[in-house]
């Protein structure tokens, strides 16, 4: 899965993805630092892999991953190819989800694209951007469809066309994004097939100085208009020094000064893999305790082929415990004789947290 870091220039994407993949794509404090894309695989933060690593004592302990790719700075105008648009909006057609990075800070040293501070505004610059893209591909859609259905009635063509018109009117005349849409139920294989820019989910990361992570009336003012679960606060500068640091204890300490759990960077990475929509399961032996990422929802087959194809070929069942009942019971000879190991078919849904060993056949 793949996010993609978006925003103005000079608002701190680089700083943050060099802080997020301990890579060095430059910062430097000019419009269109980053031209070709930046990516880095990142390590999903779960303390339930060292808890069972604790347990099972592995030779091996792998971690779930992300992917994050450091986007071009946009600006207005980029739907019509200004700056670096029409590889800043190829580059977002790639990516699952966006993380939208503004600026919410002031800083002489610092140049702002547009002149002043005003991260509402900055947003609104992209996601019109994005609109506008959107609007344009679904008008040549439009055309085709039509072409097609003067020597057709194909019953697919028509809802397709119709779909098309009513993101056309949304993105158009109300001027909001495709994902404020609800398709109906005949609708939704054809709406994940447009690919559109603003269908993505997306998480806003306020870039601030260290006093605004405390009290930011802007960063308030975003998350009342966006939804609080869907806006960070985030100081790229201080997760820079955090990042310098050689240890974990060093880490721990310095967090400790600033009356921090952990760095903003995880709870970064954690809205990330959320907001995909995605959980963790977790297989565990002596040879390799390892974490996995599906879809929520996924059935046991469906979880069994991330590791293997054969496994989902050959599925015979799942040997299912949740690691909250393992933590407590400490062995899975404990949770057996308390009947909390359990044996699960074909249509369990793996839940967050599932500890599982896939029986096949093939």
């Amino acid at each position: 899965m793949k996010c993609g870091i978006i925003g103005l220039p000079n608002v701190g994407k680089s700083t943050l993805f060099n802080c997020l993949t301990s890579l060095k794509a430059p910062a430097e404090n000019y419009p269109f630092c980053t031209v070709n894309p930046n990516i880095g695989r990142v390590n999903v933060p779960d303390p339930r892999l060292d808890e069972l690593a604790g347990i099972f004592e592995p030779e091996k302990v792998t971690p779930t991953s992300i992917e994050f790719v450091d986007i071009a700075g946009l600006i207005p105008g980029a739907h019509k190819g200004e700056g670096l648009g029409n590889r800043f909006l190829s580059h977002i057609r790639e990516v699952d989800c966006l993380i939208h990075v503004v600026r919410a800070f002031e800083s002489e040293n610092i140049s702002h694209v547009q002149g002043r501070v005003d991260p509402l505004r900055d947003i609104q610059l992209i996601e019109t951007e994005l609109i506008l893209a959107d609007i344009e591909s679904l008008e040549k859609k439009k055309e085709k469809l039509t072409k097609l259905l003067k020597s057709s009635k194909n019953k697919e063509l028509k809802i397709e066309l119709s779909l098309t018109e009513k993101l056309t009117h949304l993105l158009l005349n109300e001027e909001k994004p495709a994902t404020a849409y609800q398709p109906e139920e005949e609708e939704k294989i054809y709406f994940q097939n447009t690919h559109l820019l603003s269908s993505k989910p997306c998480l806003y990361v306020c870039n601030t100085d260290e006093a605004g992570l405390a009290d930011n009336k802007t960063v308030e003012s975003i998350k009342n208009k966006y939804g609080r679960h869907l806006v960070l606060p985030i100081c790229a500068s201080l997760e820079a020094q955090i990042s310098e640091l050689d240890s974990e204890e060093e880490k721990k300490e310095f967090l400790s000064t600033l009356n921090l759990k952990e760095p903003g960077l995880n709870k970064l990475i954690k809205y990330s893999y959320y907001l995909l929509n995605l959980i963790t399961f977790f297989t565990a032996g002596k040879k390799e305790v390892r974490a996995w990422t599906i879809s929520k929802d996924s059935q046991a087959p469906s979880a069994a082929g991330k590791i293997h194809s054969d496994f989902q070929k050959g599925f015979i069942c799942a040997e299912v415990y949740s690691f909250e009942d393992l933590k407590s019971a400490r062995s899975e000879k404990t949770l057996k004789e308390s009947g909390k190991y359990r044996q699960e078919g074909k249509e369990y849904v793996i839940q967050d947290g599932d500890v599982v060993l896939f029986r096949f056949n093939v």
